[in-house]
Order: structure tokens, then sequence, then C-alpha cells
């Protein structure tokens, strides 16, 4: 059975200030989620699952579904407040998604096969999309899950604090934990640096990040599911909170009902965090285009 790869794309963006995840960057106004897409492909994926807003379908069908047509499977997955609550009451206040783990249980039904999972406004390069496939048609189980993990180095942006989960990898390449740390950067000293209440702390350049590139079982949205409830139960007053991927993950782990590999990928991320990454994000997909890794037309 091929896997599917399932795009986090119901975000509303907020520090972009826009639809970042249709803005075109490539010569013939391709989107970053194309160039995942095309890659995915190439590595032998047999379906694409968008996880977006409602309201967003007809623009993805248009934008997306035409073009991908005879090439890949697609199928739509709507991420909702009210989704898998249940009798709980949503606070007024809450504005946005639950987060990128609720978004994936809102697959349950949609995805039974092995998947991989990745955002939207990300640029993964090839080998990790090589890695995923091989990893969900060789190894994966219901207690075997992966990550692709990426050099902190490797994806920052110059133009404001990220959000990275670090992950702590044992000498075998398994998880031992998952930190999510959401104000990294590189300081005037150039060390790399994070901010949480206890103030500054440095981390290693070379350590392995999450960037939400995950290669699951179908098992793994019953385990969100699952945890969701936990989460709620204890967040759901909490307008901030957000149900991570990686705090999933890191319970997996913790709690002994699976491993997690951390599969180790050299690629050059690069993405559209703030709206100053733009231009950036153009003049690496165009050295890409000029140097023949992607042709100059994707759907052509």
């Amino acid at each position: 059975m091929q896997p599917t790869l399932v795009i986090l794309a119901a975000g509303m963006a907020s520090r972009y200030g826009s639809m970042k995840q249709v803005q075109g960057f490539g010569p013939s106004n391709e989107t970053i989620m194309e160039y995942s897409i095309y890659d995915a492909i190439q590595a032998g994926f047999g379906k694409v699952v968008f996880i977006i807003r409602e309201e967003f379908l007809d623009m993805f069908k248009e934008s997306f579904g035409k073009k991908l047509e005879g090439r890949v499977a697609v199928d739509y997955v709507f991420q909702a407040l009210d989704s898998f609550v249940g009798n709980r009451a949503i606070p007024e206040e809450r504005k946005k998604p639950w987060g990128t783990a609720h978004a994936v249980l809102c697959c349950k039904g949609k995805v039974n096969e092995p998947f991989a999972v990745i955002n939207a406004d990300d640029f993964y390069g090839r080998d990790g999309f090589v890695k995923a496939y091989h990893f969900l048609t060789e190894q994966v189980s219901d207690t075997n899950y992966a990550i692709i993990g990426y050099e902190l180095k490797k994806t920052l942006s110059d133009n404001g604090s990220v959000s990275r989960g670090v992950c702590n990898v044992d000498a075998d390449g398994n998880l031992v934990d998952i930190n999510e740390r959401t104000k990294i950067y590189r300081n005037d000293k150039g060390i790399i640096t994070y901010e949480d209440e206890n103030g500054l702390h440095e981390v290693s350049e070379d350590a392995s990040v999450s960037m939400n590139f995950f290669a699951f079982s179908p098992n793994f949205i019953n385990q969100a599911e699952t945890y969701f409830g936990e989460f709620l139960d204890a967040e759901i007053n909490n307008p901030k909170g957000e149900f991570f991927i990686p705090l999933v993950v890191d319970k997996v782990v913790k709690t002994g009902t699976g491993h997690v590999k951390v599969i180790p990928t050299s690629s050059q991320w690069f993405g559209v965090t703030y709206k100053e990454d733009a231009p950036d994000v153009q003049a690496s997909i165009d050295k890409l285009v000029a140097d023949g890794s992607y042709p100059g037309n994707l759907w052509a």
C-alpha cells in the first residue's frame, strides 16, 4: 500500500498575516507545498490529504485539485473547533484551531494507511520524502513511528524567533524526549538560544529538531484522540493552549507505548514564518530551479 502525505494547512497564519499557504514562489507560480507534493510523488506517495478549514475548500480545489488530477489521489479534511471535543463547552474567546495534533485527529476515518505529516508552508527537501517513504513502506508499525530530523542551524529565520521541537536522541537514533521551544534565535554573538520563563538557554547548532515532518501508522490517530481528551480537560479554558503533535509523540515515548526513530536529513529547510522571509524563499527556489533540481513548471 502506498503511503499518504497529510498536509497541515488549516492554520490562521497569524504571524505571517495572510494565507501564506497559497502564495506562489516558483517560476510558474508554484507554492511551497507544491514542491513538497512533487517530491512526495517522486518518492512514491500515492495520496495527498489537505487539512484545511471548510471555508477554504473551493479555493484549494481550484488551486491544487486540478493540477494534481491524474497524478496522485487527493482528499480534504476539515479542522473545526468543535471536532472531537465531545460535550465540552468551547470558551467564546477561543478563536484559533486546537493545534497540529488535533488536525491529525480530524483525519480519523479518512486516513487508514501509513502516512507522513508536513506543514504546508515549509520546504523540506527531497531527501526527507525519500526517507519517509522508505520508513513507511518498510519499518512503520503501530508501535514504531519516525521523525525526519533537521539540523537546528539549518532551520532558523533571519527575521525573528522560531518554534522548534528539540529532540533528545539516544545512541541508536531513538527519541528519548522532545521539547517544544517557542522562541529560538541566533543572538548578537552568533549563539543559538531559546527563551522560556526561566530566561535564556544555549542550544547546540547541530541539535536535531522536528519541523513537523512525521511518519506514522494510522494508530497514531487513535493515540491523538486519547491524549486530546486529556489535553482538553486541562487546557480548554486556556485560549493559547495548543495540542501539538510533539506532545503526543513525547507521551507515546514516555509511556512506553511506542518507539520513535529520529531519521536525520542534511537538507536545508526554509519557509515563510514571517513576511520578511519571502525574498529568501524566492531566491532559494530560483536557485533550485536554475541548477536543475526542479523543472520550471512542476506540472507541465
